[in-house]
């Protein structure tokens, strides 16, 4: 909450008592010094220890402790700049769960002490026809991501979760339940929400033959979201060691897809096929594994163009589409839903002195199957 000045005070009220506690004292300070962060000053550097500032808690502001965030293929695309998008120097993070320390003094969704969350977006337009319908990730004039992006009123570039804390206007936070562990939570905030709101928008459930291509960050969500919502999953993967774990996760079904023959026995099988692989790899491989108007929904975002031959889509009229995140609303809805049915990611909870070891894992797939951020270790 801002601190009024003494001016601002009404004639003959008194001074009103210190009651802010240790902890509360000791993040003004860390607020005044700056905030510890990681960031990567340049796509070929590694990621360091780093100072930021983040803005003063406006009226409508929450800000945030982090306690843990999650390590997304995303961060590592951006750190890199291999999208071309990343302004330097850059703080990563959109994975990002922790405690509420203060509230604006118009903020009616949080208090101190509420457990919170930040996903991929932190501001949009809220006028135009996407942002009015709860899709504010479309917002036509653009969504202020996390980090990276500009924000709307400072002008200032935003900086992510690899931080101890984080100051967002209360509409772009989400209220977490406390009956799941904090730390698997904190994927939902992309991983989650990427996986769920696909298959809740193509409607998928009982009755559905899904493929769910990759078992990392997004598709062991994917498989989980898939069985949780009644579809008969096949896990479609080049690691015949991924078996057990696709099993365990909720997968009905496994495929080799190194395999010919186990692909062509799948030619035309499935209704919908979740591509969740951040890396290049061929998608006509799997667009012939389609019923007749079959979709396969691409989630993973690989750094080069994709070539998709139009028989493998005319043949059977199918469709190659894609999903974003979601909006506000269905990620508060995503998150209502694994707080009801017990769902959560798995993951390795690392220091962030790691982190950059972290990434050099992920582009191997040594992860099972998201790194978290202890943010305790950030000191």
């Amino acid at each position: 909450m801002k601190v009024q000045k003494k001016s601002s005070r009404p004639s003959g009220a008194k001074k009103a008592t210190d009651k802010t506690t240790p902890r509360a004292r000791s993040q003004a300070i860390t607020e005044k010094r700056g905030t510890p962060a990681y960031a990567a000053k340049a796509p070929d550097t590694p990621l360091a220890p780093f100072q930021i500032q983040r803005r003063e808690v406006r009226p409508h502001d929450v800000q945030l402790e982090i306690l843990y965030c999650g390590v997304c293929h995303s961060d590592i695309h951006m750190a890199r700049n291999e999208w071309g998008q990343t302004i330097y120097p850059v703080v990563p993070g959109h994975e990002i769960v922790g405690r509420v320390t203060a509230a604006g003094n118009k903020v009616t969704k949080f208090r101190s002490g509420d457990l919170a969350g930040v996903g991929v977006m932190v501001e949009s337009c809220r006028e135009c026809v996407n942002c009015r319908k709860g899709l504010e990730q479309y917002c036509t004039v653009g969504m202020v991501g996390t980090y990276s992006a500009r924000d709307r009123s400072t002008g200032e570039i935003t900086q992510g979760g690899y931080s101890k804390q984080i100051v967002v206007h209360e509409d772009f936070m989400f209220r977490l339940s406390d009956k799941l562990p904090l730390a698997k939570v904190a994927p939902l905030l992309c991983a989650g929400i990427t996986t769920y709101s696909p298959l809740r928008h193509w409607k998928v459930g009982k009755g559905h033959k899904l493929g769910v291509v990759g078992l990392g960050g997004l598709g062991h969500m994917a498989v989980k979201f898939g069985a949780s919502f009644g579809a008969e999953v096949t896990l479609l993967s080049t690691s015949p060691e991924k078996e057990k774990d696709a099993r365990r996760l909720g997968a009905h079904k496994f495929a080799l897809t190194s395999d010919s023959a186990q692909l062509e026995k799948l030619a035309g099988y499935f209704d919908f096929i979740i591509d969740c692989v951040s890396a290049k790899h061929d998608y006509n491989l799997y667009l012939h594994l389609l019923a007749t108007d079959g979709v396969m929904i691409c989630v993973g975002i690989p750094p080069t163009p994709a070539e998709v031959a139009m028989f493998s889509l005319i043949g059977g009229r199918r469709s190659l589409a894609g999903s974003g995140i979601g909006g506000i609303p269905e990620t508060q809805e995503m998150l209502d839903y694994c707080a009801k049915h017990g769902i959560t990611s798995d993951i390795e909870l690392i220091d962030i002195a790691s982190v950059n070891d972290a990434y050099v894992r992920m582009l191997k797939s040594d992860v099972r199957y998201r790194f978290v951020i202890d943010m305790a270790s950030l000191t």
